[in-house]
């Protein structure tokens, strides 16, 4: 190793309490189980609890396990690029910035403003979501009582500290870990005949045109449900530049956490498909406010257990506030890296005594309100437009990751670094990041190709699906057009590291 890269190392590793004078004073307070649970937690949620009946229900369970196993590959391959870079370089509002040195700024700009658009508005959809949940216990509550005092919780949460986050994040999602494990061992005893109905055994995949429904277009249209399910995975990128020891714990939570993800979504639906058939009605039904229907409802209630209705909606409450305080946490973050790199007034970049960017959380908070408020006026357009353009930009951030990475990596070589002085390197490269890139180019577009099908092309519908494309497309161009940027080459390429 040489002698540059060696006092490089030493410059990352040495402070283990502030993050790189780049981002300011960001505390390094996350610890290894903190980053294990944020990376656990940003993947569980609704998508498991409530959507994975409607994929065995659109797709036959066949189908379903096909399009989870086939995205989880694709998750993973991201996820060790992302793992690479953020163990090599842990800094706040990751994404954006490994576009903006690795690639082009305009990047950079795109894919860091869009990605704090999308987490600022899941906050919207979140506080809608917790009070939907609420009417299970409190039908005559006003539903903005219940998103204020979410909202506040949530916020105060995001303010005394990163550790604050980091704890709850932890709790919350041990609540959704415990409960899928509790689900696999109730769905297998109710396979085995343990229930208060006799087992289906392999019944329900031999039901009507089971285990494949639909064929390959059914498949993939899971693909995109599967692909929102996982997303949030990328969490552990940002809160790598709050980490105590990034060097550790980042590619620790990548190269562990992922494959429990991953059981615990496939276990999941082996056993909706095993217990519930694709044909059941109740599957159909896959929102928040029909928790009853539930494939984790239903399966409880096979069991015997009574209150299986109010033990899910706590949980699924317990997923909205998780989500909701990811999105304060996530969408701050990248407002903060923006503000460093010269692409959001300044003083967003500024921090608290207790190293947490107010003034960006300021903002994300009140954003977040404004969009909660849309769908209160009116018959919700406004809002209904805004969740759509926030929708795919996920998977943009995605296609941003697998760019990025190919590019970090060819750079590094092409400037006659050493390989070794990775203490994490992605395997299957340059695979992994190609097939990542090829596979979420095809979830964007396809997103919707029902709209395009039949006599008739249904304009509205594909606008209302696409419109996200087009702003990610406006934010490049506009950047690359004031700025005049141009792509990076390769051996110009900054793969420095900041000072402590």
């Amino acid at each position: 190793m040489s002698s540059n890269a060696k006092t490089e190392k030493n410059q990352i590793s040495s402070s283990p309490h502030v993050i790189e004078t780049e981002t300011g004073e960001l505390k390094r307070s996350l610890q290894a189980r903190h980053m294990n649970m944020i990376a656990i937690g940003g993947a569980i949620g609704t998508g498991l609890f409530v959507a994975s009946g409607a994929s065995v229900s659109t797709a036959g369970p066949g189908g379903a396990l096909v399009a989870y196993g086939v995205i989880g590959i694709m998750v993973y391959f991201l996820m060790t690029s992302l793992g690479e870079m953020a163990t090599y370089l842990p800094v706040s509002g990751a994404f954006g910035t490994y576009a903006n040195r690795f690639v082009d700024p305009a990047l950079g700009f795109a894919v860091g403003w869009n990605y704090w658009l999308n987490w600022a508005s899941c906050l919207a959809v979140e506080l809608v979501a917790g009070a939907i949940i609420m009417k299970f216990w409190f039908p005559d509550t006003p539903a903005i009582v219940w998103s204020g005092s979410f909202l506040l919780m949530l916020f105060v949460l995001n303010l005394l500290s990163t550790r604050a986050y980091g704890e709850s994040e932890f709790w919350f999602a041990g609540i959704k870990v415990i409960t899928v494990i509790v689900f696999l061992f109730v769905g297998i005893a109710v396979l085995l005949g343990f229930g208060n109905t006799p087992s289906p055994g392999f019944a329900n995949w031999h039901t009507g045109e089971a285990p494949f429904v639909g064929g390959f277009g059914a498949i993939l249209s899971i693909f995109m449900i599967a692909g929102f399910s996982f997303q949030g995975t990328e969490l552990v990128g940002i809160a790598a530049g709050e980490s105590e020891n990034p060097e550790k714990n980042v590619p620790k939570a990548i190269n562990t956490v992922f494959w429990r993800i991953l059981l615990f979504y496939i276990g999941a639906l082996l056993i909706i498909g095993f217990l519930l058939p694709y044909t059941d009605e109740n599957l159909l039904k896959n929102d928040v406010e029909n928790i009853a229907v539930s494939p984790f409802t239903l399966v409880f209630s096979r069991a015997g257990l009574g209150a299986a209705a109010s033990i899910m909606n706590a949980v699924i409450l317990s997923s909205v506030l998780s989500a909701g305080s990811s999105s304060l946490y996530a969408s701050s973050r990248m407002l903060y890296a923006l503000a460093k790199e010269g692409k959001a007034p300044q003083f967003f970049g500024k921090v608290n005594k207790r190293g947490v960017p107010a003034n960006a959380l300021y903002a994300t908070t009140v954003f977040g309100l404004l969009a909660f408020l849309t769908s209160l006026v009116g018959d919700g357009t406004a809002y209904t437009w805004l969740l759509n353009i926030t929708g795919v930009i996920g998977f943009i951030a995605w296609l941003g990751i697998a760019i990025s990475h190919y590019r970090f990596r060819r750079a590094f070589v092409k400037q006659g670094r050493d390989l070794s002085e990775l203490k994490y390197k992605a395997k299957w490269f340059p695979f992994g990041p190609l097939f990542a890139f090829a596979l979420c180019f095809i979830v964007i577009i396809g997103q919707n190709y029902n709209a395009f099908l039949g006599g008739t092309i249904d304009w509205y519908g594909a606008a209302v699906s696409y419109i996200g494309i087009p702003v990610f497309i406006a934010a490049y161009l506009g950047y690359k057009y004031v700025n005049k940027t141009k792509l990076i080459p390769l051996d110009k390429v900054d793969l420095s590291r900041p000072e402590a």
